[in-house]
Formats: structure tokens, C-alpha cells, sequence
């Protein structure tokens, strides 16, 4: 075992060297610039749809489930109220932020349900986004 460590640390140590001598490196790959693209993506996103919508009902559901639930706004206001009870200040105005953060996730699936579902309408109506390449 300690053969190969002493091999992957010298030829680690000299792909760093041969980038090193030869000006290549990550200054050289910033430089390049990636192809642009030539569409975009609705044959890929149609396709994706029904797994999207999957995801995002599934984060609903966890989000407005009970207090026995992991992830769930109502196991957040529990354990914030714990905290407080606890007289753990700090713990709790952590936990709080976490709260107003995942309360503000809500607004934001919904949303993105919604324009979901506009999507798929555009993805039936046009042929599973092929129509649009």
C-alpha cells in the first residue's frame, strides 16, 4: 500500500509540475470560452416534467406535514420552541433564520408548480418540444 501512495503523490507531483512549466492551468482553462448553445433544451425539459413535478410535490408534502415529519415547517417551529424554552438564545435565533428560510421556500415551489404546468401544456402542444428544434 505504501508503493502506490508514494506513486499517486509523485505522478500527482508531476502533472502539477508539467502544468506549472508549460503556462497551463486553470488561468489557461478560464480563457477558453464554452460553445454557445444552439437551442434551448425544450426537448430536454419536456422530458423532465413529470420527474420536476415529482420533486416538487414531494418537497411540498414534506414542507406542510406534521411536526413527526423531518424537513417540516412544523418540526422546525418545535424545535425553535425548545430552544426558547430551553433558554438556548443562540440556538434559537439559528433555528429561526432556518425557519424563515424554509417558509419562504413554500411561495417559491408553488410558483414553480405553477409554471410547470404551463410548461407541460406548451410540451403537449408542441410535440414534446421537438417541434420547437
Amino acid at each position: 500500500m505504501d508503493i502506490r501512495r508514494r506513486r499517486r503523490t509523485l505522478l500527482a507531483g508531476l502533472a502539477t509540475a508539467a502544468l506549472l512549466a508549460t503556462g497551463t492551468g486553470a488561468a489557461a482553462a478560464d480563457s477558453s470560452t464554452a460553445p454557445a448553445p444552439t437551442g434551448d433544451g425544450a426537448k430536454a425539459l419536456c422530458k423532465r416534467v413529470p420527474k420536476i413535478d415529482r420533486r416538487i410535490e414531494r418537497a411540498l408534502k414534506r414542507l406542510d406535514t406534521g411536526a413527526g415529519t423531518r424537513g417540516s415547517v412544523a418540526r422546525l417551529e418545535r424545535r425553535v420552541d425548545n430552544a426558547k424554552k430551553a433558554g438556548h438564545t443562540e440556538i434559537a435565533t439559528f433555528l429561526e433564520d432556518r425557519l424563515k428560510t424554509r417558509k419562504a421556500l413554500v411561495p417559491t415551489l408553488k410558483q414553480r408548480q405553477k409554471d410547470l404546468a404551463d410548461v407541460r401544456t406548451w410540451c403537449q402542444d408542441n410535440n414534446g418540444g421537438r417541434a420547437a428544434s
